[in-house]
């Protein structure tokens, strides 16, 4: 199935975001840890794979797509004494590393064995009562490794998490320690080491938020199409995710931001003026380089980001996806040895007529190419339903402030 989709000239609209599942996937283990009570659960893909995982009815725990269900599960199993699972993923799931959160989980106690490929999911994982201590590990793959140890240790004795090296989505790791500190737990965060207090933690009330990441789409339409405004209800001024800096990030290309009580109010300029070159460090905000590479080139501005290593783990290898599927548009993404930096200067060819955009089973593509509507006649996007792994309402939203939707 495709959706072929037609813009319209301006967006007008009021649209409530859809909750964190990034902070209701941490406030679903801390609560399997220690019962919270958890008010405006996502309801997404993502999250309900954590669900059915902390409480599976076999002894094989599939969660699909739900990388950080996987991730969080597997520390959640590992301390579950006389417990004995197989976890398992997609295809996908099987060619993203896991090897790092393992190494750190047996330095606890964990007995954890590869079940295929080394280092590889699928895990049998044997429950062990862990241990505390210091921890050694890396987080240049992910921050969801660090976040998962970092949960165990409030019920484990406490310990101390030393990164080894660089690490990527520092904002994740921050949003976790939060998350702890208002259940009940101690957490310290230095430069390359994380301390968490032999506290265990408490019961109470855990708040989830409107998702920022979801907000990157409907910043790029406003952006895209001069004299829009949106209203997105649910995103907090204060909030407790990375990808907040959308606001300020998107004050480069001509939206502004209006803090409401309940929300944000987004505006276009009623023309765009800059056309200078972009240049961004996007380490700590991995999930907004999608929508920011296809903005960047509808708008052609040249640009250069940097930062990208993580993404070739996702749900796709979000650089490789985006350099061919921007190819069917015209444009040339330079992708730098390594895959750590892309950029774009102009270079370009002739476009597909009538692209259909395959978004790789990643929500995130789908959703980022959509403002190409603006500038693509006739685009389609295939497979739409992979946004319900994080945004369900996706497409209805789109359709509701004008926006056109054929099979």
């Amino acid at each position: 199935m495709n959706y072929q989709i037609t813009a319209p000239p301006v967006v007008v609209g009021s649209l409530a975001m859809p909750t964190s599942k990034s902070m209701s996937n941490r406030a679903l283990l801390i609560d399997a840890l220690c019962p919270q009570q958890v008010y405006h659960l996502a309801h997404c893909d993502d999250t309900a794979a954590m669900v059915a995982g902390l409480q599976p009815m076999s002894d094989v725990v599939n969660v699909g797509a739900a990388g950080t269900a996987m991730r969080f599960l597997t520390a959640y199993y590992a301390n579950r004494p006389g417990r004995r699972v197989t976890l398992d993923g997609d295809a996908r799931m099987r060619q993203r590393p896991i090897a790092p959160l393992v190494e750190a989980l047996q330095q606890m106690g964990a007995h954890i064995t590869y079940v295929d490929k080394q280092g590889f999911p699928p895990l049998l994982i044997d429950g062990r009562a862990l241990r505390g201590g210091t921890v050694r590990m890396s987080a240049v793959v992910s921050s969801q490794f660090v976040s998962a140890v970092m949960m165990l240790l409030p019920m484990v004795g406490g310990g101390v998490v030393q990164l080894e090296d660089d690490v990527v989505s520092r904002p994740y790791i921050d949003m976790t320690a939060e998350m702890m500190r208002r259940c009940g737990a101690q957490v310290t965060i230095a430069d390359s080491h994380i301390e968490v207090a032999a506290q265990p933690y408490l019961s109470g009330d855990v708040m989830i938020e409107g998702d920022w990441s979801a907000a990157a789409c409907w910043y790029s339409l406003v952006a895209m199409l001069p004299g829009s405004r949106l209203t997105l209800k649910g995103l907090e001024r204060d909030s407790v995710q990375g990808d907040r800096c959308l606001a300020d990030l998107a004050t480069r290309l001509g939206v502004h931001t209006y803090w409401l009580p309940d929300g944000v109010l987004i505006e276009s300029a009623s023309t765009m003026t800059c056309c200078c070159s972009f240049y961004a460090d996007m380490s700590d905000m991995p999930d907004l380089v999608p929508s920011l590479v296809v903005l960047l080139c509808l708008l052609e501005r040249a640009f250069r980001l940097t930062g990208l290593r993580s993404l070739r783990v996702k749900e796709s290898d979000r650089v490789e996806v985006l350099r061919s599927e921007l190819l069917q548009l015209g444009y040339v993404l330079q992708v730098e040895a390594g895959g750590d930096a892309v950029s774009w200067y102009g270079q370009r060819v002739p476009a597909t007529q009538h692209p259909i955009i395959d978004p790789h089973d990643d929500h995130r593509i789908a959703m980022a190419f959509v403002p190409a509507a603006a500038r693509c006649e006739g685009l389609a996007i295939a497979h739409p339903q992979v946004v319900e792994k994080s945004y369900p309402e996706f497409w209805r939203h789109l359709a509701s402030i004008g926006f056109s939707l054929r099979f």
